[in-house]
């Protein structure tokens, strides 16, 4: 069985991918375009696209010789979910933190008062 949410973070995880995937995000481009902003040769850029294909963020069209990418979000949304839940977690378990040290604080304020 395919591990699709490891291929979309294998493919997020290259800052060449993520800025083609920032770009497909205005829009449709071509490869041309996509390999516009960097320095990097066009079977380099090809690579990276295939890359971003095959885990399912990228489709290529074809129109005559136009051969336009874009963004598919469905993956996004897969990691995102993935994300979210642990993001409860943490947001939960500060949460308590917070609670914990407003009682401490709290305590800590009433020995003051009787102090004095």
């Amino acid at each position: 069985m395919p591990d699709h949410l490891s291929d979309t973070f294998s493919a997020l995880a290259d800052p060449t991918r993520r800025a083609i995937l920032a770009r497909l995000s205005q829009g449709e481009a071509t490869v041309m375009e996509l390999s516009e902003p960097f320095t990097l040769t066009q079977p380099a850029i090809s690579k990276h696209l295939k890359v971003l294909e095959k885990a399912g963020l990228i489709s290529r069209g074809r129109t005559a010789q136009w051969r336009p990418c874009r963004l598919e979000p469905g993956p996004l949304r897969d990691a995102f979910d993935w994300v979210q839940h642990y993001r409860r977690f943490w947001d939960d378990s500060f949460d308590r933190l917070e609670d914990y040290l407003a009682d401490l604080q709290a305590r800590g304020n009433d020995k003051d008062d009787k102090h004095d």
